[in-house]
């Protein structure tokens, strides 16, 4: 019964941040086609466009930080091992647990001033200082957006890791998990 209701929890989050993080990965293409417009049009047509870097940068902004979570889930992000690798699995948990629960302490701070940042962009018509001038009010709703995400994966792998450390079995298999292995379920490398 705990199992099935902390899996309940933790599928439809993976499944969500796959999702996002896969439709986000999808923005390369449009990155790269907008980058190479550009550089068309700036040496071959000699005649730049005050859009293309604007767009690029966004997009870029967009792919890294909304596929954030995802590589969180496929454990892809760097990790201190020097200490992390030596110890028993239920140790690593435990500091999974604590290291979870500050970056969500942080990723909440992130989207309460990208909140911030979006009502002041909104309220000022806040604008990118450049010829074009986009509104940067989309930026900052990516950031609550990506900040969430991540919560919500961290928010996933808290309450695996807090299953491993109680009962020593991993909670999900690997089609439940979005992407993630069993070791990396239980926080080893693969």
């Amino acid at each position: 019964m705990f199992k099935t209701l902390i899996q309940a929890c933790c599928i439809p989050i993976n499944r969500l941040v796959y999702c996002t993080g896969l439709s986000a990965s999808l923005l390369m293409p449009l990155l790269a086609l907008t980058v190479a417009f550009e550089v068309f049009s700036r040496y071959v047509l000699n005649n730049p466009t005050i859009w293309a870097y604007d767009v690029s940068l966004f997009l870029f902004g967009y792919v890294a930080a909304l596929t954030g979570a995802l590589a969180q889930q496929k454990r892809s992000h760097i990790i201190v091992d020097v200490l992390y690798l030596t110890v028993p699995d239920r140790i690593k948990a435990l500091f999974n647990l604590l290291t979870f629960s500050l970056a969500i302490f942080f990723l909440v701070i992130v989207m309460y001033m990208s909140l911030g940042k979006f009502q002041e962009a909104v309220e000022f018509n806040y604008r990118r200082q450049s010829e074009w001038a986009p509104s940067m009010a989309h930026f900052w709703v990516m950031m609550m957006v990506a900040s969430g995400m991540f919560v919500l994966q961290f928010f996933s792998d808290l309450l695996q890791s807090g299953y491993f450390l109680v009962t020593g079995q991993t909670l999900l298999d690997n089609e439940d998990s979005g992407a993630s292995t069993e070791n990396e379920v239980k926080g080893e490398e693969a």
